[in-house]
């Protein structure tokens, strides 16, 4: 073994008495709720009475609930299942979300699966009373090794796979095989469960015959009036990794040792004072740590008076030598009673609660000690009775089985501090995208996002668990957060996902698509703000500020041809870059004018230097020349029709849609054409184009200047990718070995009409179009299309008070449909493992529990 390789807890999920989840028995704990009820969901009363057996005990909720869909289990298997394999599938899915991880990275990984089990109550009811057909499936659903193998089927883990079963220290000793096979390589990581279901009176009966069970179905752990035990049932799954590559960390298995009590003059089930002493000393000699370092030991506390006495007194021998202050002692057995093979697994469970919220919670069924164990006695030993605060370091935490295998394990915790509650130091509004089985599974995931402060370590976690598809997730949602709680409400949204991912289409717009300050918000953002720090070390040199051409809101400013063509083209940029950050790349790309130098950017043809530079000199250009006032109008008519009706002076510079089209000329020619489209009933809307005679042959004179720009800034041709669908080049001319990213491409985009129409009938149904920078134009042309099946996304609205919020309400509508935006990267970084107190993620996943699956239940 590798004694360098640190091995930690990094997710845990489970089911408890009376708790669904850890959330729901750390309340139940911190509140000294007594777990074991009175009550009637195993078996009747009658036969507890003819049995002389307890009516108390610790049962879990809902065994009949199962997502089999989910497991791709038939209803032939999932009806021959024991419960607690159903629910071990469903906790382990939890345990490794709870990590931080998609469980799709763990396939065809080497994570060993450990499943500690004693006996498999429902046995007898599924091999001989169950009479369903179920093809003979029933002698694998009542299999303990097969409750590990199905975990490794289902989930792709190659590493090793086996139950464990050493009775009641069952969990430890399983534990302690995962961590040495992570320490040794044979594991990368490690799924260690527990299960214990208390389904037939029989074995309880039995029990109670060998004298080990509380007369009145109660736990005294380390009490003068300690009778026995009461049985109670868990389902739990614990997530190993190694530290290094860990995202959260409940805490470190510091060491992990079992042995056997081997022969000894009294029987095999009474303990033994000295081989539980040897474990102390072995353990912790072989990891450097002395037992005075423990603060506290979570014992194994079963309540009955010989173990009870013979594991105090071996815990006083060993831990309290030379102690200043006493050593706390507690069993969570005395809250929801002896979970037999899953017992270790609640103590794990009370260790993370106490490690996460700095409270050790108290025992139940404490009065006075028991007269045997001095060291409580004494005062070296202090029972918790009540909520203990609890600052970290090492806990011990021990085991012992009724065939004398004994087990401990010494944990210590995660030392790393909250900073500021988890607050960002930034301003940025969070953006949380969430799937889930159902519609509610995802509403109450997001509901309790909503309901507590941002903790940007907790919602990086959620980031990069949904960073990838999970399958059989068919709801998908996000929201967007804000760290002060009290601005507006922010936008989320909730749909069900078709499992079919649509191409997405980027659209850039050109000219006359600016606004005033278009681009402040989104230098929040780091990505964005870098690429503009870039445009603007290039701009410099001819005098432009790009930063106040984007931040300023004086109307002025951006109405300059050239101050607006820079500003498009510089937002166009920083969007890409930030989007691509995002991994959200376009199937195909669109541009209208000079948004076609964007394209050439997103293709990889052109270089940030030479885009930027590339619109600056076509702005330039069109300023060298003398030019007359010209103006626009859209008309609704497909472009023949149009080019009929137009005068010599007024030219097409776009062609829409086939009942779209747009036209250029002399100002009062156009408002001559404008009026008599009017009378004619022709619906028709003049443009403000600030003069400016783009994509006409009014702008002819600047091509030579222009060419020249761009022969020196673009001095080599590149394909261009078969994604970009030219808007400057007739359909006709198209050719992937011919169509290239050159000067006289750019210079061509110039003066050539913009060829809308053609690409947009060759946008597939069902697509994504997310508008780089908002057109009027190209909204309007969305908007009076026939296919209504087309998603248009918006990241930017003029004048929004709040762009990134139409930004982050973009990218989850992305979400929604079927793509993975790797949100975390508009973010700041987060250093991994997470802090202390960082929120669950298990208590939250919810499963599609629609249908009921069989129980045995048993008669009289």
């Amino acid at each position: 073994m590798d004694s360098s390789v640190e091995v930690v807890i990094s997710g845990f999920a489970g089911k408890f008495p009376e708790s669904n989840n850890i959330e729901e028995l750390e309340k139940n704990l911190m509140n000294k709720v007594d777990m074991i009820t009175e009550d009637e969901r195993r078996w009747k009363h009658e036969i507890s009475n003819k049995l002389g057996i307890s009516k108390r005990g610790g049962n879990l909720k809902h065994l009949d609930k199962f997502d089999a869909q989910f497991f791709r289990a038939s209803s032939k298997l999932a009806n021959s299942m024991d419960p607690s394999s159903r629910i071990l599938l469903e906790q382990t899915y939890e345990a490794i979300v709870d990590a931080g991880i998609n469980p799709i990275q763990l396939k065809g990984s080497k994570t060993g699966v450990y499943i500690a089990s004693m006996l498999i109550e429902s046995e007898k009811e599924l091999l001989t009373s169950y009479n369903a057909d179920d093809c003979g499936l029933s002698v694998f659903g009542c299999s303990r090794a097969v409750q590990a193998n199905r975990i490794s089927y289902n989930f792709g883990f190659i590493g090793p796979s086996f139950a464990v079963d050493s009775a009641c220290s069952s969990t430890l000793v399983a534990l302690e095989h995962a961590m040495k096979a992570i320490k040794s390589g044979d594991c990368e990581s490690a799924i260690v469960g527990g299960i214990n279901l208390c389904l037939n009176p029989c074995v309880t009966h039995k029990l109670n015959k060998l004298r080990v069970l509380s007369a009145d179905g109660k736990c005294k752990t380390f009490d003068d009036r300690a009778d026995g035990y009461v049985r109670s049932e868990a389902v739990a799954v614990l997530f190993l990794q190694k530290s290094n590559v860990a995202k959260r960390k409940y805490a470190t298995v510091v060491n992990c040792k079992s042995n056997n009590d081997g022969f000894k003059e009294s029987s095999i089930a009474h303990p033994s004072h000295t081989m539980q002493c040897r474990l102390f000393h072995e353990l912790y000699n072989e990891c450097g740590v002395s037992p005075n370092s423990v603060d506290y030991v979570e014992a194994h506390g079963p309540g009955t008076k010989i173990g009870d006495m013979v594991e105090a007194n071996s815990i006083e021998s060993v831990f309290c030598v030379s102690r200043s202050k006493p050593l706390l002692i507690g069993s969570i057995k005395s809250n929801l009673g002896h979970s037999e093979a899953a017992s270790g697994m609640c103590s794990i469970a009370k260790i993370i609660i106490a490690n996460e919220s700095g409270i050790i919670p108290p025992n139940l069924n404490f009065e006075a000690p028991a007269k045997n164990i001095k060291g409580i006695i004494e005062g070296k030993m202090k029972v918790v009775t009540d909520p203990e605060p609890w600052n970290g370091g090492y806990i011990g935490i021990n085991s012992f089985g009724v065939g004398a295998t004994n087990a401990h394990v010494l944990l210590k915790s995660n030392d790393k501090q909250k900073m500021n509650g988890g607050a960002p130091a930034d301003d940025l509004p969070r953006i949380v995208v969430i799937s889930g089985r159902t519609n509610e599974a995802v509403e109450t995931f997001l509901t309790s996002i909503e309901n507590n402060p941002v903790d940007v370590e907790y919602i990086r976690l959620l980031h990069d668990i949904h960073a990838l598809d999970i399958p059989k997730h068919i709801y998908r949602g996000y929201s967007i957060l804000s760290k002060n709680k009290n601005s507006n409400c922010f936008p989320r949204a909730i749909e069900q996902y078709v499992a079919t991912k649509p191409p997405i289409y980027f659209i850039f717009s050109g000219i006359e698509s600016q606004w005033p300050a278009m681009g402040i918000a989104f230098l929040r953002f780091p990505i964005f703000a870098k690429a503009i720090q870039t445009c603007d070390r290039i701009l410099r040199p001819k005098n432009i500020d790009i930063y106040n051409i984007l931040t300023n809101p004086a109307a002025d400013v951006c109405s300059d041809v050239i101050n607006s063509s820079v500003a498009i083209t510089a937002l166009q940029i920083g969007l890409v870059d930030l989007l691509t950050s995002l991994d959200i790349v376009p199937d195909f790309i669109i541009g209208n004018s000079i948004g076609e130098l964007a394209c050439a950017y997103a293709d990889g043809s052109l270089t940030i230097s030479q885009t930027i530079l590339a619109s600056y000199f076509r702005a330039h250009a069109l300023t060298q020349i003398k030019s007359i006032p010209v103006s626009m109008a859209t008309i609704e008519l497909g472009h023949t029709d149009v080019k009929k009706m137009c005068p010599s002076d007024i030219q097409i510079s776009c062609h829409n849609s086939s009942n779209s089209t747009t036209v250029l000329g002399p100002i009062d020619s156009v408002k001559l054409f404008v009026t008599k489209l009017t009378a004619k009933k022709i619906p028709v809307k003049e443009i403000n184009c600030n003069n400016i005679a783009h994509h006409s042959h009014y702008v002819a004179q600047a091509y030579p200047l222009l060419l020249n720009y761009y022969k020196a800034l673009i001095p080599e041709k590149k394909v261009h990718s078969s994604k970009w669908l030219s808007t400057s080049v007739s359909q006709s001319l198209w050719s992937s070995t011919t169509q290239f990213s050159s000067a006289e491409y750019h210079a061509n985009n110039f003066v050539s009409s913009i060829l809308f129409e053609q690409v947009f009938s060759l946008i597939e149904k069902n697509s994504i179009i997310i508008e780089i920078v908002p057109s009027e134009l190209v909204e309007s042309i969305l908007k009076n299309s026939p296919d209504s099946t087309l998603t248009n996304i918006v990241l930017a609205k003029k004048n929004h008070q709040d762009n990134v919020i139409t930004f982050l309400e973009g990218i989850g509508k992305l979400f929604i449909t079927g793509h993975q935006p790797n949100v975390a990267k508009l973010y700041p970084d987060i250093e991994f493992p997470v802090s202390r107190g960082t929120p669950m993620i298990s208590p939250h996943v919810k499963w599609d529990h629609s249908d009921d699956w069989y129980v045995p239940t048993y008669t009289a």
